[in-house]
């Protein structure tokens, strides 16, 4: 994934980001709340009619998001339990700002067709998610395919920033079912690599 790479980068930077910040008294697990009701106020700005403001303030929001791991690495308090909540909010972020999109969506428009495209998009980035936590549950990385979650935030915030939401749903209605179901053959794939590797049979001469 391209953030992947960017991640790598970026995360450099954010380190010293987090330990000034950390220096505040501002903590991982506050930093992850703060992030939270930062993407909840960006769902009221959408909702309230006022797109293109909204997808501005999702990027920051999002950029936000990187902030708690940040402090937690630069502090050193990196803990199981934080990983647990960040993931978990996130997740709730990313539901919140379209249920704020849908509300738009709905008073602005007879959108059914907006409605269905939230719904399967969101069902998509959850997919994505649960996905990549599975496959580390059994001990592989799933980090793979084309719409993670800094690529969707991306996406969604530069469409409503024009107010073209709909060309953002279409898309991540498609890619982010995509995505999935490339973590799943991924996974297949790296399950499978393992089995015949360890089988009895695999070990002895062929036949002749």
């Amino acid at each position: 994934m391209i953030s992947e790479r960017i991640g790598q980068w970026v995360r450099g930077y954010m380190l010293h980001v987090g330990e000034w910040l950390a220096r505040t008294g501002l903590t991982a697990n506050m930093a992850t709340l703060l992030g939270f009701l930062l993407n909840a106020g960006v769902a009221a700005v959408i909702a309230s009619g006022h797109p293109r403001i909204g997808g501005a303030l999702l990027l920051l929001a999002s950029a936000f998001d990187m902030v708690d791991g940040a402090i937690a690495r630069g502090t050193g308090s990196v803990s199981k339990f934080g990983g647990f909540i960040d993931s978990t909010l996130d997740r709730y972020s990313e539901i919140v700002v379209y249920v704020g999109l849908l509300i738009w969506l709905n008073q602005t428009r007879d959108d059914h067709l907006g409605a269905v495209l939230i719904l399967v998009a969101a069902t998509g980035a959850l997919m994505i998610s649960y996905a990549r936590a599975r496959a580390e549950a059994i001990g592989y990385g799933a980090s793979v395919g084309l719409a993670a979650r800094p690529e969707r935030v991306v996406l969604l915030a530069a469409c409503l920033i024009i107010n073209q939401p709909l060309w953002a749903l279409w898309i991540l209605a498609v890619a982010t079912h995509f995505t999935a179901v490339w973590r799943m053959v991924h996974v297949w794939r790296l399950t499978r690599a393992a089995d015949v590797a360890t089988s009895p049979t695999s070990h002895e001469p062929p036949a002749r």
